[in-house]
């Protein structure tokens, strides 16, 4: 007897989906895109309105043969990829494959993964969008063309294995942008007074607030000093109270950028993490008794529309667990961008009843805390407003007005669930009486300056992309983790720093591609592929449009474009020979080297101070840390760190003694009867590796940082340090087939 085929993307969703449809239905999975253009060349035919060539995916050969069997077999062929673009392209993609061997192809999407949503898709389903995979193809066509044709300028010009994107590249530059602000900026001094006066229901605080009915301009220590003398004898009155009460409204639940951005300011998460931590919560997770359920809709989104059936079991659960004053008279709707898609739903739990509480056992650690986020923000959108007293109090002080500010909570409504961290600093002042007399018991001046624009986290950086309309919800993390992988930016602080590197590839692509590094010419591009999808403009059309644009650029970087490959150059002179010092980008980041090479080899670290300018590190500031003292000539020993990554010891008497010895963990090698131990190594391509001192003799390596513990469970002498998205750092055992893990330490 033969069954329905769904093909979906990953297993995961195949283990869900199995467990509510049975024997009536085969699910398998595609994995992912089993085709796609080809890596090592354009794959793009330039001369015939740029055809694509597909390929199957390297190492998806197996899955393809799978799908063309099950697909034979099979009465109808449900294609159920993901509801977005990408989704309807590897639908698009498997149907191309299999059509041979079936026909009879429909495709099905759902929100979430659940028995009915799945059920009732598969009573709907339709023919294949033809116009939104035109959509993704052009994206992914453009992307490539970028790609393929910019970056091996940018080898030639600069050094290999560097990239520009067509959006990347312009994350890049607001990255850079905002640097030179900072930069650039001047700061200006200023004084802020604060008093701490007392009055009949107690004491509290105020700050100035004018100075003879104008805006406090204290711009010296003079100006402040004067202003202070003038008024630390001066009666203070309170001049006028304000109060009224004011409410609070709930916002709307996540949309992917607003889900990135919270979750990286709460929690801590880069946008990778999040979505792939989403990504596990949408396709199924095993929860006891309940087998493997969907917790959430789909991650992929920018509306903020909620089905009727979920915003009424939201508030049937409010009604029930906090009470029916928590619960609003009507249901809360929220009104989106005007550049929504609409697509899908807004992200939130697919059960609402289900809290984060009930399945907390059955969770890793980011699996609950995400889940936990995105619960209590959908069952706050549902919940009635907070309720607060404000008061503001105006204090009379000679020829000064001060003020002071405070908030009770009169009703906590939403954020009784989903707290927000200004809701936690709400301060309450004392009763006070208007014309009553207070005591001055502290007068305090304290000199700040104006501050540069903060440099971009991850969670304002998408916030800045969505704002300009660069790129799309669902590729943020993608385009953060390339510039970050491309060694273009780098974290300091939980902020984004341009390298060296990020600024010179930035300044070559702003100059010679003025329009692709444009924030609005790339906004526009998003807007084109989204008329597209509508089916209002030929997909092949704005590919020739771009084109007519890139190619002639393209001609002229070839000619034009600055090489900087063997540096640039800089006014730093050279401490061993006076010759001018030029920037090179190594592996390990930039460094300065002299112009005089070969003949002089001296190198330098620097770092630029808060105008950029820069300043060369002494040798001896370069050393890590002494470590002992030299066996062959008595000097020194210092940690150094080679190009590849890897830490070594060397003596400080280079060149004229070379002693090394490699950097140890103090782990002894676990391979029976071997006397070596492990030591810090690099791989060819710059990752860090630990291996046995006894090479060649001993071939023994980790990938992870060994610790000297035994495994309780298989007697493994050693355990590793392992930091996953699933479980964050924890403790596991390095043998093949022991699942041990060190739950304490990973508390």
């Amino acid at each position: 007897m033969s069954r329905d085929l769904i093909i979906v993307e990953s297993p995961a969703k195949v283990r869900t989906i199995s467990k509510f449809l049975g024997k009536d239905y085969l699910v398998e999975a595609s994995v992912g895109h089993i085709r796609d253009l080809p890596v090592k060349e354009l794959g793009v035919d330039e001369e015939n309105d740029f055809k694509p060539e597909y390929q199957t995916i390297k190492g998806k050969q197996k899955i393809v043969t799978q799908l063309k069997k099950a697909a034979a077999r099979a009465d109808q062929v449900y294609l159920a990829p993901d509801p977005d673009r990408e989704g309807e392209a590897i639908a698009w993609h498997i149907a191309e494959v299999i059509r041979g061997e079936n026909k009879n192809l429909n495709r099905i999407q759902f929100n979430e993964i659940t028995s009915r949503a799945v059920k009732e898709a598969l009573e709907h389903p339709r023919e294949l969008d033809e116009n939104l995979f035109n959509s993704q193809q052009a994206r992914r066509i453009l992307d490539r063309l970028v790609g393929y044709k910019i970056s091996p300028i940018l080898w030639k010009k600069v050094k290999r294995g560097l990239s520009a994107g067509r959006v990347q590249s312009v994350a890049l530059r607001l990255v850079v942008d905002r640097e030179r602000e900072r930069q650039a900026f001047d700061p200006e001094e200023y004084w802020v007074f604060k008093s701490l006066l007392g009055g009949s229901g107690g004491d509290f605080e105020a700050e100035l607030w004018k100075v003879d009915d104008k805006k406090p301009a204290i711009g010296s220590g003079e100006q402040a000093e004067a202003l202070h003398s003038e008024i630390k004898d001066a009666e203070f009155r309170v001049a006028e109270i304000q109060e009224k009460e004011r409410k609070r409204q709930p916002k709307p639940p996540f949309i992917t950028s607003t889900l990135q951005q919270e979750a990286s300011s709460r929690l801590r998460f880069s946008a990778k993490r999040t979505m792939s931590t989403a990504q596990r919560l949408y396709e199924g997770v095993e929860l006891g008794d309940r087998g493997t359920t969907a917790l959430i809709t789909y991650m992929r989104t920018d509306s903020v529309r909620v089905a009727r059936e979920a915003q009424e079991s939201a508030r049937e659960w409010i009604k029930d667990k906090m009470g029916p004053d928590y619960c609003p008279p009507k249901i809360r709707n929220f009104r989106g961008k005007k550049s929504a898609q609409d697509a899908h739903e807004a992200i939130r739990p697919v059960d609402p009843t289900i809290t984060p509480e009930d399945i907390r056992s059955y969770l890793p650690g980011d699996q609950f805390k995400l889940y936990s986020l995105i619960w209590s923000r959908f069952i706050a959108s549902q919940m009635a407003a907070a309720v607060f007293w404000d008061t503001v109090v105006t204090v009379k002080a000679g020829k000064t007005l001060w003020r002071a500010k405070g908030e009770r909570i009169t009703f906590p409504g939403f954020l009784a669930v989903y707290k927000t961290q200004d809701a936690e600093k709400a301060t309450q002042l004392p009763k006070l009486q208007e014309q009553e007399e207070l005591e001055l018991k502290e007068l305090s001046k304290e000199q700040k300056f104006t501050q540069p624009p903060p440099r971009f986290s991850e969670a304002s950086l998408v916030r800045k992309l969505e704002e300009l309309g660069i790129g799309r919800p669902s590729t943020y993390a993608t385009i953060i983790s390339t510039i970050a992988d491309r060694n273009y930016v780098h974290i300091e602080q939980r902020q984004f720093a341009p390298t060296e590197l990020g600024c010179a590839v930035n300044d070559l692509l702003v100059n010679h591609f003025p329009h692709l590094m444009d924030a609005g010419f790339t906004a526009n591009l998003e807007n084109d592929l989204d008329t597209v999808a509508y089916g209002k403009k030929d997909w092949g059309e704005l590919l020739r449009e771009f084109a007519a644009y890139l190619y002639p650029s393209l001609e002229k970087a070839k000619e034009n474009m600055a090489e900087i490959k063997a540096g640039i150059e800089t006014d730093i002179k050279c401490q061993e020979c006076g010759r001018g010092m030029l920037i090179k980008f190594g592996r390990n980041g930039a460094f300065l080297a002299c112009s005089g090479y070969p003949g002089c080899k001296y190198t330098s670290d620097f770092v630029r101070d808060e105008k950029g300018n820069i300043q060369a590190v002494e040798r001896k500031e370069q050393e890590l840390e002494k470590v002992g003292t030299c066996p062959k000539c008595g000097k020194d020993l210092v940690v150094k760190k080679a190009r590849t990554g890897s830490r070594f010891i060397a003596c400080t008497g280079y060149p004229d003694c070379k002693y090394t010895q490699s950097f140890s963990t103090g782990v002894k090698c676990p391979r029976e009867g071997c006397p070596g131990e492990l030591v810090e190594r690099g791989s060819k391509k710059g990752k860090v590796f630990y291996g046995c001192s006894e090479y060649p003799d001993c071939t023994y390596a980790l990938w992870d940082l060994p610790v000297k513990k035994e495994c309780p469970e298989c007697g493994s002498p050693i355990l590793v340090r392992k930091n996953t998205k699933a479980r964050g750092e924890h403790l596991a055992c390095p043998e093949k087939g022991c699942n041990y893990r060190d739950e304490e330490e990973e508390e």
